[in-house]
């Protein structure tokens, strides 16, 4: 399930190559068949074309869900999964996206990330920080997390401002925020205000310490990549990560840059290993069949992250899964 047809081709293709190990391996004694369901979700379209989504591949007698992406549509879906009893894993930045039946396989965080960002700061020294964020549960729940961080380490959030989802202008914005004095200027949220909010800091002459959260990934598209020179940001893959270096080898001309390859492969591992493990071809047997996923290396973050679920437990991504990077002269530097 997609919130735009064009995500279904590139996720479909990196699942397929992590099921396909699983059977080639022994442990799947048939083929997976996949059905696709669109729905053009938040924040372009609406909470109803998720839902739509949803239930038409309940409809259609899946046993096993993947998606939506973008924590706003995996909250929607999150009390769908468990009202139709059908195991899903949505991948997205929500810790509150998981439910009984709602598994999640982090891609960002809005609770983590603002951790990750607030002790960059610190570590740069810029104790007087501004934040300019998201008019939505992305951005308030980043600037939730990033503000109770900044207190503990002494950093003081001195001026805020909220941006639409899909600004194309935020120049009064950043200026309201550039007028507190902030040695440090912080942008959260989805990341497709990045061009208003980045032109408008730039247009300012703002050149201190800058940090976004995950949605500085989209600066692997050029089209933003170009406005984000300079901004320390989170990601979600490390330049050593040895079943990252292996795959993106095993793949070869399919490999494309950014995390992308990463995120799809340990979705495809989470897809096949939970079908592997299931004690029968049912929906329950599938969700048991993914809490016995345990302790397999993860492509996305540092080297010794691991995937895996259990009873009670649904977040996939199990010890250091967020990789700090900038964005220098077109290119993503890592940086711790």
């Amino acid at each position: 399930m997609s919130e735009r047809a064009g995500e279904v081709p590139s996720i479909e293709a990196g699942l397929r190559v992590a099921i396909e190990e699983t059977r080639a391996a022994g442990r799947l004694d048939r083929d997976v068949e996949f059905v696709d369901a669109f729905g053009l979700g938040l924040p372009s379209g609406t909470a109803a074309a998720v839902e739509h989504a949803h239930r038409e591949l309940v409809a259609a007698d899946v046993v096993l869900i993947v998606g939506p992406a973008i924590g706003d549509n995996a909250l929607v879906a999150t009390p769908l999964a468990d009202q139709y009893r059908v195991p899903t894993i949505n991948w997205a930045g929500s810790e509150r996206a998981r439910s009984d039946y709602m598994f999640h396989l982090q891609v960002g965080s809005h609770e983590d990330e603002s951790l990750v960002i607030a002790r960059h700061l610190a570590d740069v020294s810029a104790r007087r920080v501004g934040v300019v964020c998201d008019r939505s549960p992305i951005g308030r729940r980043h600037l939730a997390f990033l503000q109770d961080e900044a207190s503990v380490l002494g950093l003081e959030v001195v001026a805020t401002a909220m941006v639409s989802p899909l600004a194309d202008e935020a120049t009064h914005e950043v200026a309201s925020v550039l007028a507190a004095n902030p040695d440090g200027l912080v942008y959260l949220g989805l990341g497709l205000a990045i061009p208003a909010v980045m032109g408008a800091v730039r247009d300012a002459g703002f050149d201190g310490p800058r940090a976004l959260n995950a949605a500085g990934m989209r600066g692997h598209d050029p089209e933003f990549g170009r406005l984000l020179d300079g901004w320390a940001y989170v990601d979600m893959y490390s330049d050593r990560n040895t079943t990252l270096a292996a795959l993106r080898s095993r793949i070869g001309a399919a490999d494309t840059p950014g995390p992308g390859v990463a995120y799809t492969y340990d979705l495809g591992r989470l897809v096949g290993e939970g079908l592997a493990r299931a004690p029968e071809r049912t929906r329950d047997g599938v969700k048991e069949g993914l809490e016995q996923v345990k302790w397999l290396p993860a492509a996305e973050g540092h080297e010794g992250t691991l995937l895996g679920f259990g009873h009670c437990d649904r977040g996939a991504l199990h010890g250091p899964y967020l990789v700090l990077r900038r964005w220098a002269d077109g290119a993503s530097v890592e940086l711790t």
